[in-house]
């Protein structure tokens, strides 16, 4: 590729932007009304306005405005950085379909992993361990309060969709787990235009750990190490720490082996395809 279309703002597009400088590949900016004089607009070689007459956050998401400027600026590809599209089937589909390469997970993989009912049960297939939770999404308060009798408090009600702590809420008994059901799949709604959730058991304090992977699309994939994502508010993270300093090195070593290899490799593929961390 000689030039990309970064769809992202601020320094996740910077980022991406240097590192293109460094591979010699031209580089396209959008940015929002808002951010006309945002620092991310000027690091670009060239850069346009997208989602005219939208809000900030929408005219990042508004894919067709993207694809079309695209286009007209002669990109080959789009890097989503991450958030806003990045995580979007119905984006990369687009992508596709006008013939620009999405730097990011396959269609394949965007379609399991954007539904975590869909990532979930392609984790069980593949023999790898999961919290206790309802098998797919629940119809209705009855089937969450069976699986709270079936498995005790504290339990998490879920949005099968989207991610940033949206549609999640904790419930340690009966009437929390019935606010938490309504408040989840109305939250879920609107941020993700889906109602969907499903349940699971809620681990308390427990230690988020992460490997990054990079991969490309022939199947090659490496591990950059952990970090250490304990640091939330309301469900999201706030602090990464690297390395993980509670972790020994055998730890360490077998975490970052078991997610760069075997049945753990294809999982974390969908991080594949070109510059995608």
């Amino acid at each position: 590729m000689k030039k990309i279309l970064v769809a992202n703002r601020g320094e996740i597009a910077i980022r991406v932007f240097r590192a293109c400088a460094e591979l010699g590949i031209k580089t396209v900016g959008i940015y929002a009304a808002e951010d006309e004089y945002s620092v991310h607009r000027f690091k670009a070689d060239e850069a346009y306005l997208v989602g005219k007459g939208k809000r900030p956050i929408d005219a990042y998401l508004d894919i067709e405005d993207i694809i079309r400027t695209a286009k007209k600026a002669g990109a080959e590809g789009i890097h989503p950085g991450y958030g806003f599209l990045s995580e979007n089937l119905s984006f990369a589909q687009r992508c596709e379909e006008e013939g620009l390469i999405f730097i990011g997970p396959s269609t394949h993989h965007l379609d399991i992993f954007g539904d975590k009912i869909k990532a979930k049960a392609a984790a069980i297939d593949a023999g790898i361990q999961s919290i206790p939770g309802s098998d797919g999404p629940v119809a209705s308060i009855d089937d969450v309060l069976a699986f709270a009798d079936e498995h005790d408090y504290p339990i998490m009600i879920k949005a099968a969709l989207g991610g940033g702590g949206r549609g999640m809420r904790v419930a340690h008994d009966e009437k929390e787990a019935r606010d938490g059901y309504e408040r989840a799949k109305s939250e879920a709604k609107a941020a993700f235009g889906s109602d969907e959730v499903y349940v699971e058991k809620y681990i308390s304090n427990p230690k988020h750990i992460e490997v990054q992977i990079l991969g490309d699309k022939h199947g090659n994939v490496v591990h950059l190490f952990e970090r250490d994502c304990s640091v939330q508010r309301r469900h999201q993270k706030v602090v990464e720490v690297a390395p993980c300093v509670s972790m020994t090195a055998e730890q360490r070593e077998k975490i970052c082996q078991a997610a760069s290899t075997d049945e753990a490799c294809w999982l974390y593929q969908c991080r594949n395809s070109g510059i995608f961390s």
